[in-house]
């Protein structure tokens, strides 16, 4: 039995319960940077407005997959588009409810595991996700085969996840700490237990495994970003800062679409 598989029954409940029960504290820490109505991609603090992966949205049926408190469903809809948001982890729809009150966006909120969508096929022109579901689950091309499925053709799937480079460094932000702790292969989540029940994983998934993902789901991949660190970005996140950037990615952003029929 494979470390992801011993872990994969388990995952999606443990980050479920974690992510709901710290959805406030997450938000409290982390929702100045994020903003309230905002496509941040990754902590290097690129975002949409910057990149332009998703195209244009006016009129588009746009879902975010993972969206925690729904910021980039938001930004999405200002833009134009007809936005659904999805998340597995309530504690994180009911801060999504609470931005979207404040600002006035609101936007239709579905509870759902991302390796299986309540969504009809072909019902969507653009799907994404910013760093949702994709480094939580050990299987991650369910999300890019359920992804497939509900994309119309000619669809676009743009998602950011941990660069798989960061893993083989210390989980440290301090450049001292920039040396190689473990296998770049290491299947093994990083895990937390609560009186040796599992409370939260992240997984490591190697690049090949996620193009191959992605390729397997019938989708063609446009596009891979290694975003930098921006100018003026003065936000620590885990293992992110500004002194490590320089020396090792810690995000990769990939756009790719649905073909469409000939």
């Amino acid at each position: 039995m494979s470390p992801r598989t011993h872990h994969a029954d388990d995952a999606a409940r443990a980050n479920e319960h974690h992510w709901s029960t710290t959805a406030a504290e997450y938000i409290e820490e982390h929702g100045e940077f994020l903003g309230d109505v905002n496509l941040m991609w990754c902590p290097e603090g690129l975002t949409e407005d910057d990149v332009g992966l998703l195209g244009q949205l006016a009129g588009a049926r746009v879902l975010e997959v993972g969206c925690g408190a729904a910021q980039g469903a938001r930004w999405a809809a200002r833009a134009g588009g007809d936005v659904v948001a999805c998340d597995i982890a309530a504690g994180m729809l009911a801060q999504a409810r609470l931005l979207g009150a404040r600002t006035g966006i609101e936007v239709p909120l579905v509870r759902a595991d991302a390796r299986a969508l309540p969504f009809a096929t072909e019902s969507f022109d653009v799907v994404f996700t910013a760093f949702g579901a994709i480094p939580f689950v050990p299987d991650p091309e369910r999300i890019h085969a359920e992804v497939a499925r509900v994309l119309r053709p000619g669809g676009r799937w743009v998602f950011s996840t941990t660069h798989p480079m960061r893993w083989v460094f210390a989980d440290d932000p301090d450049v001292a700490h920039l040396r190689v702790v473990r296998p770049y292969f290491d299947a093994a989540p990083y895990a937390e237990y609560d009186d040796g029940v599992l409370a939260y994983a992240e997984f490591q998934h190697t690049l090949a495994e996620v193009v191959n993902g992605v390729i397997a789901a019938g989708l063609v991949l446009d596009e891979v970003v290694e975003p930098r660190w921006k100018a003026g970005n003065t936000a620590s996140w885990g293992p992110w800062s500004a002194e490590r950037a320089p020396f090792v990615p810690g995000t990769l952003l990939v756009r790719a679409h649905r073909p469409a029929r000939q």
